[in-house]
């Protein structure tokens, strides 16, 4: 926590302590620590009245992703009041705690956790810690408003050429960030985003998990949405997936489509292979670009496509768009023979089984073999030649995108 904010989370969460006569430790909602107070009663001092949960947490300053998903799992993220919950020694909570969670208009932006204690805070009590939790909610989100909005600097890395360029404009990202750029995180991209206008873009605090957004153009005349997402551990990118398909959900609310509505504005997103520093941000910006292009051209990789997951896509959006188009193909590629590139595209997908690319196709067998005939009569390709068959697969996956 940086400039004249510490102080200022440290005297409420102090007051608090006061208020209920027991410590309190305030963190935000990734559970890193923010400020705590030690209420100075006898007993709550003593280090017997610690467990390893609440030790940990004041000491790294940050408590585990299990521990902070055990926690979620009693409704914290969503309750509006306090929430109790019980000892639990088998996962090191040797005493109950209540949780105030802090939000400021409809948001949680963190929580306030007090010991349980006998006799316990009333009810009147509580109330009145919820009143100071609505002040530290204010805070954090003012805090966040004029001292997070990382666009300016997210954008510089995605949109910066390489070399000394790219270097200074990670740095500047890792300065702002802080500890914050250490952990794991992965790259999002929702494409393209349906308004220019930045009073559209979500701000960053308003997606859980998301460390930073900005828009960055998407082909000739639109945008797309980046997002840096953090994740608990690399292997687990639940929180960018959950991001991805919020943000869908809202481009839809402004007017964008689905790849699966076949609309004039179809949207998707890309998840990128996760990361663990900021040094290769702009690799992963292309991997989750590429993966929402190929959510694009393949409504059956989307709407959320994953960049380990788009198969021969991952070569193909690396290739200039002048690359994917060749003049052997091109013939078959007129509106005039939509039908036949389909079976085309059918057939090679079927690994050239006849049956089911049939099947698939819903045609008698000798229909297929006819449509194959034109294929290589228009195109010039041999299909029993398994390198004529790759070109003309890459070719037709190309022309989708």
């Amino acid at each position: 926590m940086t400039g004249d904010y510490k102080g200022d989370y440290q005297e409420l969460v102090d007051e608090i302590s006061e208020l209920l006569g027991v410590p309190a430790t305030l963190e935000n909602r990734d559970f890193e620590l923010i400020a705590f107070g030690a209420y100075d009663s006898e007993g709550d001092l003593d280090p017997s009245a610690l467990d390893p949960v609440r030790t940990r947490s004041i000491l790294t300053r940050r408590s585990t992703a299990a521990v902070r998903t055990w926690f979620e799992g009693f409704g914290i993220t969503r309750a509006s009041g306090p929430v109790r919950i019980p000892p639990t020694p088998e996962a090191g909570v040797y005493r109950g705690r209540i949780c105030l969670p802090v939000r400021h208009r409809g948001v949680v932006l963190g929580y306030v956790w007090l010991l349980e204690s006998d006799p316990g805070p009333t009810g009147p009590q509580l109330d009145a810690a919820m009143r100071v939790t609505a002040r530290i909610g204010a805070l954090l989100a003012d805090e966040a408003q004029h001292g997070a909005d990382l666009s300016r600097e997210l954008r510089a890395v995605l949109t910066a050429e390489r070399g000394w360029q790219a270097d200074m404009a990670v740095a500047a990202l890792r300065t702002a960030l802080g500890s914050r750029g250490d952990g794991p995180y992965a790259v999002v991209c929702v494409a393209p985003w349906p308004s220019a206008d930045p009073e559209d873009s979500p701000s960053a605090r308003t997606v859980p998990h998301t460390t930073a957004s900005c828009t960055v153009p998407w082909g000739v005349s639109a945008q797309s949405l980046a997002l840096l997402v953090r994740l608990r551990a690399t292997d687990t990118p639940t929180p960018a997936n959950s991001a991805a398909a919020r943000l869908l959900e809202r481009a839809r609310g402004m007017g964008g489509g689905g790849p699966e509505e076949g609309g004039p504005a179809p949207v998707a997103a890309g998840v990128a292979a996760a990361r663990v520093g900021l040094a290769e941000l702009a690799p992963a910006w292309q991997e989750a670009s590429a993966a929402a292009r190929a959510a694009l051209a393949e409504p059956r990789l989307g709407p959320v496509a994953q960049w380990s997951r788009i198969g021969p896509y991952r070569l193909l959006t690396a290739l200039p768009p002048e690359a994917a188009h060749d003049p052997a193909v091109s013939p078959l590629l007129s509106p005039a023979h939509r039908e036949l590139a389909r079976t085309a595209e059918t057939y090679l997908d079927c690994a050239g089984q006849a049956a089911r690319t049939a099947a698939e196709l819903g045609i008698h067998r000798q229909t297929l073999y006819y449509r194959l005939s034109r294929v290589e009569q228009l195109t010039g390709l041999d299909l029993d030649e398994g390198e004529d068959r790759l070109l003309l697969h890459m070719a037709l996956k190309g022309a989708r995108l």
